[in-house]
């Protein structure tokens, strides 16, 4: 087999990344527990806005190949 030329990331995090993962989680539920409609109109904000993302690049790709 060739040798690939595209450099790999190790997919194994050490301690420091599964803590920072927890600390990041448990932020996120507190807030959703704390916060329900604040959390619930920035998931909806999210959504939109990779829906423009989408539409963008949709919009983008008509235009150029016509």
């Amino acid at each position: 087999m060739a040798k690939s030329n595209f450099p790999v990331m190790k997919s194994g995090s050490g301690l420091v990344g599964k803590a920072i993962g927890l600390i990041v989680g448990l932020a996120i539920i507190v807030l959703i527990v704390k916060y329900p409609t604040d959390s619930a109109s920035w998931a909806s904000g999210a959504a939109h806005g990779i829906g423009a993302v989408i539409d963008g690049v949709v919009t983008f790709l008509r235009a150029l190949f016509g």
